[in-house]
C-alpha cells in the first residue's frame, strides 16, 4: 500500500510516494533493483478520497508518506484559483528528514495562492534534527491549536493506528 500524491492532470501519470523500509521486500527491490523504463502492474486505489466543496476551513493531518493524498488535493486547489477559507495542514513524522517534502510547502506557503498554515510535528526528535517545532503526536498537536473541531473540516490520511487516534479524539472534539 502505497500513497497516491498528485492531483487529476492531463500527463495521465500518477505519483507515488514510497518510504524506504529497510528490509522491505518491495522497497528493497524498487530503491535498489527497479530500472527506469520498466514495467510494472498495479492495481490503483480503492475507494475515494477527494476535496469535497466546503465552505469551513480545513484542518489537513498526514502522517508519513500520507501526506501524499493531501498535497494532491491542496495542488489542486491551488490550479483551481484557491479556496477561500484557511487550510492548515499538519505533518507528523518521526524525524525531521521523513518530512521529505517539507521546502515545497513552505513554497506553497510563499505564494500566497493560498491561506495556508503549516505545522509540522516530529515525534521521536533526533540530536540532529535541530528541532524546535511541534512534538509528539501529530493529532495532540491538532487539538492543542483547535481543541474544538466543530467550525472545520477535517481531512486525514496516514497509517491506521494515526487515523484511529484521530477519529477518536476528533469526534470528541466535535
Amino acid at each position: 500500500a502505497f500513497s497516491i500524491a498528485n492531483a487529476p492532470n492531463d500527463r495521465h501519470e500518477l505519483e507515488l510516494q514510497i518510504r524506504r523500509v529497510e528490509g522491505g521486500l518491495f522497497t528493497d527491490f524498487v530503491f535498489n533493483h527497479l530500472e527506469e523504463g520498466a514495467m510494472l502492474r498495479i492495481e490503483g486505489p480503492h475507494g475515494s478520497f477527494f476535496f469535497h466543496d466546503d465552505d469551513r476551513p480545513l484542518v489537513m493531518v498526514a502522517g508519513g508518506t500520507g501526506f501524499a493524498p493531501l498535497k494532491g488535493m491542496i495542488e489542486e486547489l491551488m490550479e483551481s484559483g484557491g479556496y477561500g477559507h484557511p487550510i492548515h495542514l499538519f505533518w507528523g513524522a518521526r524525524h525531521r528528514k521523513d518530512l521529505y517534502q517539507d521546502e515545497l510547502v513552505r513554497q506553497w506557503i510563499g505564494t500566497g495562492r493560498l491561506r495556508l498554515d503549516y505545522t509540522p510535528v516530529l515525534s521521536e526528535v533526533a540530536p540532529e534534527d535541530e528541532w524546535s517545532g511541534e512534538t509528539g503526536f501529530v493529532h495532540d498537536a491538532v487539538l492543542r491549536q483547535y481543541p474544538d473541531l466543530s467550525a472545520q473540516a477535517v481531512y486525514m490520511a496516514g497509517p491506521p493506528p494515526m487515523i484511529e487516534s484521530c477519529r477518536e479524539q476528533f469526534i470528541a472534539a466535535g
